[in-house]
């Protein structure tokens, strides 16, 4: 009878994960091809199909599909995985359910990065040409974030290794560090400056275009590719880092790993987008609260299902305030807001 029941139950899981993952792919296409249909020039979902099939459409609605939707919904999709896979994995690292990027200071750290271009990019481009180029914004947010990362961890270490409480704490100085730096940053800027910073802290993919796609789809995709293969590790770690080292788990390396790979994902991501909260907090639970703990569906559901949560909420911010635009990380928060608090008032119930 034993081996009947675990028979069952190896067969309800090994249905699970496809059934999940199906689904929320089924679900990030739907959102796609609305997505490609919704804006201030409405265009039928038939003509975006007959578009992305090669089929004749009139010039005005191929247009719009390929040279702005297209690579906004792409865009989306990188940008929403990048969040959402880093986000679950960083929850089971640190077995904190209220864990996201910015507790390794990536998100503070790409914001001081594109900061400091914003405010000195004039002054910097008379010595260096380069910094004339409008690339420099997101390289300067994507190398800000890595070095916030690396400083963490750097502090966090000793003899090699790092405890998980330590991490947390050096995050926490790490972030209150640069965003002093920035708010000093932002405080000795012109309106103009301020204007902008305040524009690109807020989120939007608005900008990002064939050219942010190119920025960052390769790092994120070789990032979320070593998140997912660190799932069986990750499961492991849900027991306790002694408990995940006597099942064989090279703890440290794995911390090393998944914060190295976690900071290159997120830090594409804000060097093309800004700042977009909540998504690496709320993603992961409502994965997790359908699929339980198993990080083999935890990870790639969430990026599948953080892919579709941001193309949604880019739908939202286009179509609100018609023609103009809400800035994405305005939309995400005041989804993400109420859910983070009912997730506390929850746990306080429970606990």
């Amino acid at each position: 009878m034993t081996d009947i029941a675990a028979s069952v139950s190896g067969t309800s899981r090994a249905l699970k994960r496809p059934a999940i993952l199906g689904g929320l792919a089924v679900l990030l296409a739907l959102a796609a091809l609305l997505s490609l249909a919704t804006g201030a020039v409405p265009i039928g979902v038939g003509d975006v199909l007959r578009a992305l099939f090669g089929f004749e459409v009139d010039a005005q609605s191929a247009a719009v599909i390929t040279m702005i939707r297209l690579p906004r919904m792409l865009l989306a999709i990188v940008v929403g995985a990048a969040l959402a896979g880093s986000g679950a994995a960083l929850q089971g690292l640190f077995r904190n359910p209220l864990a996201d990027p910015s507790l390794i200071g990536v998100s503070s750290g790409a914001a001081l990065g594109a900061v400091v271009v914003i405010v000195f990019g004039g002054a910097i481009a008379v010595v260096i040409p380069f910094a004339a180029s409008p690339l420099l914004l997101p390289f300067a947010a994507f190398a800000g974030g890595l070095a916030a990362t690396f400083a963490m961890q750097r502090l966090a270490q000793s003899g090699g290794r790092s405890a998980t409480a330590t991490l947390l704490l050096a995050g926490i100085a790490i972030n209150a560090l640069t965003w002093a730096l920035t708010g000093f940053l932002v405080y000795v800027a012109n309106d103009t400056q301020l204007r902008d910073f305040t524009f690109w802290s807020m989120g939007s993919l608005a900008a990002g275009g064939w050219q942010g796609i190119a920025i960052a789809a390769l790092p994120i995709a070789a990032a979320l590719g070593i998140i997912v293969v660190s799932a069986r590790a990750l499961d492991a770690m849900l027991l306790g880092e002694r408990e995940a080292m006597h099942l064989g788990v090279p703890v440290q390396r794995l911390k090393n790993v998944v914060m190295v790979t976690s900071a290159l994902a997120v830090s594409s991501a804000v060097a093309v987008s800004g700042v977009i909260g909540f998504v690496g907090i709320v993603v992961p639970h409502l994965v997790r609260m359908v699929a339980g703990p198993d990080h083999r569906i935890v990870l790639p559901g969430s990026m599948l299902a953080g892919a579709a949560l941001l193309l949604v909420a880019d739908m939202f911010a286009r179509i609100v305030v018609s023609p103009a635009e809400l800035p994405i990380g305005l939309v995400t928060s005041a989804v993400g807001s109420p859910f983070f608090l009912w997730l506390l008032v929850r746990r306080r119930k429970f606990a």
